[in-house]
């Protein structure tokens, strides 16, 4: 079997996103230890999210590699996605 430090990295990577999320998560609670939403958490949330994505796109279904053409639809699709999550997040607290 060989090794592939690249995906070594990537998995690490990876893995650190999703501890960054966690603490994050864990760390927006009020006095009474109940969690409360706040809009930068939301938004770290969602694009840390995105960043993951990307990121499997490019390493783990061989993006990286595939015609140019490829990549940047993957791109676009994921700044799409971006731009419709947070629009419909900011959006949807005005009206709360």
């Amino acid at each position: 079997m060989k090794f592939n430090k690249r995906l070594l990295i990537v998995w690490l990577v990876l893995a650190s996103l999703t501890l960054a999320y966690l603490w994050i998560d864990h760390s927006v609670k009020d006095q009474a230890g109940s969690l409360k939403s706040s809009a930068i958490v939301t938004s770290s949330v969602i694009v840390i999210a995105l960043v993951k994505v990307r990121i499997i796109f490019r390493e783990f279904m061989e993006v990286r590699q595939a015609p140019v053409l490829l990549g940047r639809l993957t791109d676009a699709w994921v700044i799409l996605i971006a731009v419709s999550l947070l629009s419909c997040y900011f959006i949807g607290m005005q009206f709360r």
